[in-house]
């Protein structure tokens, strides 16, 4: 094996310049060239690359987001996209393909391998932490840190208005991020897609913790089926008369920012095992994490299952509750 392609693809992810670095130097140290495609499946079709050098990876383990770039391609989606990607690959002389991202990008490298019959490895960086078969994705930690730093400040400021807040955080369609934000921060509610919203019973809630309080913090997941944090104060006004209430939506201040020293480490470690899989014969996996174990499962298992974050935590979080 003489040369390894690398993409970021998806929604940028803190710890992704950290796993890029680590495949990088474990290729160099390893007599193998590192080849860099920019800005994801968009840069394989342009055939935009650069070899990789150490230089280029000094000083980046620290760095949110990705050197790289990423990109949604929907050119990559159709045949002739893909035609054109593979013609580059083969060009280049790329042995293998190593691409950090989620759940399209791994459909992306799974499809690839299939029709170029290329090794694959797929290694989940999104925020998201929705991708089966890892406890964690890289960047999932920091963003949660991050959303649980903003949650504290915007306590500061509901508990001097005596306000009820609605903070919409993101993760799609799953709930990781909201859950584990909300009990991390105190929330006295969490709203998440994996449990059906009842806007009333929501409202009475908040009417019976709120007694004598001078804040209430409501964590609402943007896949929520009753839809974002306006949408749900919205909804909830008619049932709340009397009480002050504001909305605040995170946003993308969740992907950016340095990556935690466990993202890091996580990052790194996923990098290096990537490419030491792929030299002992290992391809069409992604890399998984199971306590403080690296694994592989099939790019396959991983993306035709779903995710779902430990609903016992909402038990957890329902005995917090005040009851008078």
């Amino acid at each position: 094996m003489k040369k390894i392609g690398i993409i970021t693809s998806g929604g940028d992810a803190p710890g992704m310049n950290a796993c890029v670095r680590a495949i990088v130097k474990f290729c160099l140290n390893k007599n193998i060239v590192p080849v860099g495609f920019r800005d994801g499946y968009k840069g394989v079709i342009e055939n935009d690359f650069c070899n990789l050098t150490f230089k280029d990876v000094n000083n980046i383990v620290q760095q949110g987001g990705t050197i790289l770039g990423t990109y949604r391609s929907e050119e990559f989606k159709t045949v002739e996209g893909r035609q054109k990607a593979i013609a580059n690959l083969t060009k280049n002389d790329i042995d293998a393909f190593i691409c950090i991202g989620g759940d399209g990008t791994f459909t992306g490298a799974s499809i690839l391998s299939q029709e170029m019959n290329i090794p694959v490895i797929g290694i989940p960086g999104t925020i998201d932490n929705d991708i089966f078969g890892t406890d964690h994705t890289i960047g999932y930690d920091t963003a949660l840190n991050t959303v649980v730093e903003a949650v504290d400040r915007i306590r500061d400021t509901a508990g001097s208005h005596k306000r009820i807040f609605f903070v919409e955080v993101m993760g799609r369609n799953a709930g990781f991020i909201a859950l584990n934000s909300a009990i991390a921060s105190g929330a006295e509610s969490v709203l998440i897609p994996e449990e059906v919203t009842d806007i009333k019973e929501v409202a009475n809630d908040l009417k019976r913790q709120n007694k004598g309080a001078r804040s209430s913090i409501v964590i609402v997941a943007e896949g929520d089926d009753e839809g974002g944090a306006k949408e749900i104060l919205s909804k909830i006004k008619p049932y709340m008369e009397g009480y002050s209430m504001r909305y605040s939506i995170l946003g993308h201040i969740q992907r950016g920012g340095r990556p935690s020293a466990f993202d890091r480490m996580l990052a790194t470690r996923m990098g290096a095992f990537a490419v030491e899989s792929l030299l002992n014969g290992i391809s069409n996996v992604m890399i998984g994490a199971k306590g403080d174990q690296l694994l592989t499962l099939s790019i396959h298992e991983a993306t035709h299952n779903l995710a779902k974050p430990d609903m016992s935590k909402l038990e957890v979080l329902h005995n917090l509750r005040t009851s008078n």
